[in-house]
């Protein structure tokens, strides 16, 4: 009868979940929609006059003249998530990238591998055709080429044009498997690559040691790879092959998962293809070639054993929660800051427990330890990387506490928010959106730079 009892617990959570996130995904959608057929109907009925139209082509090009001696700030998105040209006019950083000058927004896979979503950053800069590298390829069951960038976004790219890069969430991570990907030269055709292309990283949530909502979502903590029969992410598995199979032109143009390299397609697959894919026998979720299992724990020791932070980089971090003490339990520290999707889970990880027939992941495991958490990552992953080795670091309680900036060092801040609160809806966070991104921006333009900075104020004159 308990046992019972905890079943119909579990699938009416897992309802709940399920309910949760389609409805939220309903929300970004329609409001990606309704953004364009208003964006629409303006241009339709509304013909600014030709004098306008010179003034402004005049302004941007004096503003492009200006920027142009500006290393780029590159806002690299996190899970499920998109960049600039997809979900219509819809921002995943909600407008962030209209406070510089010189900022890039690329649309990576959204739920492919730390590993894939590295190499297709590198080409979207450079410029090129994708390669995934032709051992990893083969062992995942893909193809070794991707998506043909004509003209890189930032083809100049190298160690006299380093770049600053800002990531949310699984972006930070993906960001320096990049920087490592340049240290090894593991780009074919570009042997003069060096960490030093990278000027800063700067991670809001940064997904740097896993976190214990893979769990419980459904990957098993056992080996951080395979999933739970019924989960959250079986569901989401089973939505995302289809969405690929079918193969919709406009609506894969309008949202990508990022598994075209799988050939998933109707047309490439056939109905048989998508058998094997549901059942588990090929695909990214057969191979483990997806983003969850480089979230958990195991998988994050497994990439950060293999990166380094390096002597002349910048690194910040801002690690978010959302839970406090009381009376010596862990709750969530409130109810109507935190957003919907992530209440739930905020509840659920400052109560996770890891299995006791299961071995931990790492030697002095506590799951005290991993209770602070804003609803999808716990802060003890956000601060820095720390397994399984410990990365250089410094807790920042004022700005004025790392000034001047050394690089080499994870300067990193606790900020109390929800995982979201700096992504998509800027009205959620209200003046502190701004303080964050503002500061962030600062510190790319003012703080960390090898040679003398140059000021966009200092361009015009």
């Amino acid at each position: 009868m308990f046992r019972w009892w905890i079943s119909s617990l579990q699938l009416l959570e897992l309802f709940v979940s399920s309910l949760v996130h389609l409805l939220y995904g309903f929300y970004i959608f329609s409001s990606a929609v309704a953004g364009d057929l208003s964006q629409t109907i303006n241009d339709l009925f509304f013909n600014p006059n030709l004098a306008g139209n010179l003034q402004t082509d005049e302004s941007e090009k004096q503003k492009s003249t200006t920027s142009a001696d500006l290393p780029p700030i590159v806002l690299v998105h996190g899970i499920f998530g998109f960049g600039k040209g997809k979900l219509g006019g819809l921002s995943y950083f909600a407008g962030a990238e209209k406070k510089d000058e010189r900022v890039l927004v690329p649309d990576l896979g959204s739920l492919t591998s730390i590993y894939d979503r590295a190499r297709e950053l590198f080409y979207y800069l450079k410029g090129g055709q994708v390669d995934y590298g032709e051992e990893h390829s083969k062992a995942c069951g893909h193809t070794q080429f991707g998506r043909v960038y004509e003209k890189g976004h930032y083809p100049e790219w190298d160690e006299d044009h380093p770049i600053h890069f800002v990531g949310h969430s699984a972006g930070g991570q993906v960001v320096r498997v990049l920087q490592q990907m340049l240290a090894d030269k593991a780009f074919k055709g570009h042997e003069n690559t060096s960490p030093n292309w990278v000027l800063s990283i700067t991670s809001l949530s940064g997904a740097f040691n896993g976190t214990t909502r893979a769990y419980l979502d459904g990957i098993q903590p056992e080996d951080g790879k395979s999933l739970k029969p019924v989960c959250l992410l079986q569901l989401c598995r089973i939505g995302v092959i289809l969405y690929d199979w079918f193969d919709i032109p406009w609506l894969k143009n309008y949202y990508n998962f990022g598994f075209d390299h799988f050939n998933m397609s109707w047309k490439k697959m056939g109905i048989w293809g998508l058998v094997n894919c549901l059942m588990g026998k090929s695909g990214p979720f057969a191979s483990g070639d997806w983003i969850l299992p480089d979230l958990t724990i195991q998988g994050s020791m497994r990439l950060n054993s293999h990166i380094q932070t390096f002597p002349d980089t910048y690194y910040f971090s801002y690690a978010t929660k959302h839970t406090r003490k009381l009376m010596g339990i862990t709750v969530p520290s409130g109810i109507f800051r935190i957003h919907p999707l992530l209440f739930i889970r905020v509840l659920q990880m400052s109560q996770w427990r890891h299995p006791p027939d299961v071995s931990p992941p790492y030697k002095g495991y506590r799951d005290e330890d991993w209770w602070d958490n804003d609803g999808a990552l716990n802060t003890i992953s956000m601060t820095h990387p720390r397994l399984p080795v410990e990365h250089p670091s410094h807790l920042v309680v004022k700005d004025s506490d790392c000034q001047p900036l050394q690089p080499g060092i994870w300067y990193y801040k606790i900020v109390e928010g929800d995982h979201i609160l700096f992504i998509v809806n800027r009205e959620r966070a209200g003046v502190q959106f701004d303080l964050m991104y503002d500061s962030i921006f600062e510190r790319c333009r003012k703080h960390a730079f090898r040679k003398t900075p140059t000021m966009p104020n200092q361009l015009s004159q």
